[in-house]
């Protein structure tokens, strides 16, 4: 056996330079989209705070206007104010490169018209979806919100200015003792609507009632392969409220791509830090049958299965539309 001294091989420099240089890339990624995420909900808070002090000073002046004429006015500065409102989160949101979006909303829109947008629902990211998409183009959404909403800072008193139903719904054990009381939501809804039969408004209505998941629709036996099941009960508020003041609907669908590869739905921080690769946007302005209307759809067994069976079907259309997007973006993807 010789006395030769074996040396051991000095590792490779080069793999070392890309295995460090990829795990400081990937640091670097993390670094940023912290940034970004933390700017981005900072712009977004400093804009509801000034926004909603502005909508919360003008309500007041609208509780002290002398009359509805007065009052009216004062809800379209409101809107408009909104608008800005979401138009500075949208500036916000175009910060960020890296997600593409694609919208297709139907041409003649109406910003003074009266209408009801209807929307699957997937996530939070929503409703920042649909004022990017709609924003100055129908009226200023608004939604049905839980009475226990107000006392959110800023945001619930931004909702109350802008005139935001809310509402309180009894429970199963309050009626049992109270028969009376069956109903009174909806005429609430009805009551709370009035005030738009003469300023546009654009009333927005998640059918599903809750957020989709591939667990939910398992477990709720879903009939659809991307959506839940649709309740009528928002729609027909809607319809008994403001009955022939409604001008169309406008049936909107929402896709993520990347999630069905994930089987999860995109969140707010994703969306702030530009993590979502894509959103798809289609949307398509319906007529509405004047036989749904106007009707109470809680006492008349027969209009609820006309509105079930209506809503059924655009849910039949919907569900295959977003097949058809999961289809076309596949083969998209494989191409390139």
């Amino acid at each position: 056996m010789s006395g030769g001294i074996i040396q051991a091989r000095p590792p490779h420099r080069a793999g070392l330079f890309r295995f460090h240089g990829a795990g400081h890339i990937s640091f670097l990624r993390k670094v940023t989209g912290l940034a970004k995420g933390v700017s981005a909900i900072l712009a977004f808070s400093i804009n509801t705070i000034v926004l909603s002090t502005l909508l919360f000073i003008v309500a007041i002046g609208k509780a002290l206007a002398p009359n509805d004429r007065i009052k009216d006015h004062v809800r379209k500065l409101s809107a408009r104010l909104a608008e800005l409102w979401i138009s500075n989160n949208n500036a916000i949101l175009s910060l960020y490169r890296n997600t593409r979006w694609d919208i297709q909303i139907p041409d003649g829109l109406d910003k003074k018209g009266c209408y009801l947008v209807s929307c699957n629902h997937q996530s939070w990211v929503d409703i920042l979806v649909l004022q990017r998409s709609f924003n100055r183009k129908l009226p200023f959404f608004r939604f049905f919100i839980k009475s226990q909403l107000f006392w959110v800072p800023f945001l619930g008193q931004a909702w109350w200015a802008l005139d935001m139903p809310f509402m309180k719904r009894d429970s199963k054990e309050k009626l049992a003792k109270n028969p009376q009381l069956k109903g009174r939501d909806l005429e609430n809804a009805r009551k709370a609507c009035e005030k738009f039969r003469d300023i546009p408004v654009s009333m927005t209505n998640f059918p599903e009632g809750t957020r989709f998941s591939e667990e939910k629709s398992a477990r709720l036996e879903s009939p659809y392969r991307h959506l839940l099941s649709p309740r009528i009960g928002g729609i027909g508020q809607v319809f008994y409220a403001l009955a022939d003041k409604l001008d169309a609907l406008i049936d909107v669908t929402i896709v993520y791509p990347q999630s069905r590869k994930r089987g999860q739905a995109p969140t707010f921080w994703e969306l702030v830090t530009g993590q979502i690769s894509e959103i798809i946007v289609r949307a398509e302005k319906r007529d509405i049958p004047p036989s749904l209307l106007g009707r109470d759809f809680r006492n008349d067994r027969e209009f609820r299965r006309e509105l079930t069976a209506w809503l059924s079907q655009i849910w039949q259309e919907k569900d295959e539309l977003i097949e058809q997007i999961y289809i076309s973006n596949a083969k998209r993807s494989a191409s390139v």
